[in-house]
């Protein structure tokens, strides 16, 4: 039997509510997952991921290959034994420090070179060898190495690289030899329609368990990038999970969601949270405000993440001022309690028909009485506004 299913349970409009199954347990979606870079992520235990709702987390291609380096992690367990994270793992395929790393890198049909950001030794990435290193990582969802271009970018380079990403993407499908694995296509073409159109299309040819849209969030206007949101969702088959790489804003969330997206990821929550500011429904409080250091309620009121059943957001606003780790820490699993808590009443709203009802009172919130236009479309194009 096939490790990986994923069946779509419910529908609202376009939002769906769906199970995905990998070998190490099945999750609900739409779902945020946390970042883990380097097998971690910052601040947090596996345990209290597990406590606020985590389901899958991410860690990094290119930054595990620098250090520990994916033989010593494949010797050790895998991810899951390494890291002590039992559940799903995704890794992306380091296709994004191809756009990040942008100083210290060079392009060719073979693959990437890389200039180490650590020690300044040359590191060759190719579709094979992304593949090899996922291998090696022992990630349940893995990523197809792809080319994820700058925005702006020139119409020509934007074609040839979506060419190059699914010559890439053949590459990495030729090398992939784990049957526990499930790999991703990943469609790119910037925000040129007919670009965003053939790339998705290409990609669905290879008829894989799952397809993430890519090459957006990454500085385009925000009504650019739902119509492309809007556009992929429409192309990409019902059957097969969707992920939006790179998001995590909650307006975000929201509007994607409304239009069939399954899967997101972003450090959002815990840079954020480091950075001294928390997610609220109304967006974010800045816990370096003088206006806090009395304030004697929870940072939201009917959280239910450790952060706020337990602290004020005046002695939130004392650490975070006193530089004290703990206020990071305290923040970022706030923040990350507050994304999950976010996709599960999604997921319900879903599931009881009204997520357009979740939407509206999401936008109330967030917005008030502005609520922008990009975000307005693209409720409506789901069916929800």
């Amino acid at each position: 039997m096939d490790p990986f299913r994923f069946q779509v349970e419910a529908r609202a409009g376009r939002a769906r509510a769906g199970r995905l199954s990998t070998p190490h347990g099945a999750v609900e979606t739409p779902l945020f997952m946390p970042v883990g870079t380097a097998g971690s992520v910052k601040g947090l235990m596996p345990k209290d991921l597990k406590a606020i709702g985590s389901q899958v987390l991410l860690a990094n291609t290119y930054h595990l290959l620098l250090r520990p380096g994916p033989e010593r992690v494949r010797a050790l367990g895998g991810l899951h034994g390494f890291a002590g994270w039992e559940g799903p793992w995704l890794t992306d395929s380091g296709g994004f420090q191809v756009m990040s790393l942008g100083h210290l890198r060079r392009i060719d049909e073979e693959g990437v070179v890389f200039q180490s950001h650590l020690d300044g030794r040359l590191i060759k990435l190719t579709p094979e060898r992304s593949i090899a290193v996922q291998e090696a990582l022992g990630a349940d969802l893995i990523m197809a190495f792809d080319e994820c271009p700058p925005y702006p970018s020139p119409r020509e380079y934007l074609q040839a690289s979506l060419e190059r990403t699914l010559r890439w993407l053949e590459r990495s499908l030729e090398a992939k030899t784990r049957p526990d694995q499930a790999l991703f296509g990943i469609a790119q073409g910037g925000t040129e329609p007919d670009l965003r159109r053939r790339s998705t299309l290409e990609t669905i040819r290879f008829d894989l368990p799952g397809y993430a849209i890519g090459g957006l969030a990454v500085g385009e206007p925000k009504e650019a990038m739902f119509a492309m949101v809007e556009l992929s969702t429409r192309l990409l088959p019902e059957d097969r999970p969707r992920y939006l790489m790179g998001v995590g804003h909650p307006e975000d969330l929201v509007a994607a969601m409304g239009l069939g997206v399954d899967l997101f990821d972003c450090v959002y929550p815990t840079r954020t949270g480091r950075f001294g500011s928390a997610l609220v429904p109304e967006g974010r409080l800045n816990l370096k405000n003088a206006r806090f250091l009395e304030d004697k309620r929870p940072l939201e009121e009917g959280c239910d993440c450790y952060t706020c059943k337990t602290f004020s957001r005046a002695y939130l606003a004392h650490l975070v001022r006193a530089g004290e780790m703990l206020g990071g820490i305290l923040l970022s699993l706030h923040n990350l309690r507050h994304l999950h808590r976010l996709t599960e009443a999604a997921r319900e709203a879903i599931r009881e028909g009204r997520y357009g009802d979740f939407a509206r009172e999401f936008a109330r919130r967030r917005f008030g009485r502005e609520v922008p236009a990009w975000f307005r479309e693209a409720l409506a194009a789901g069916g929800h506004w």
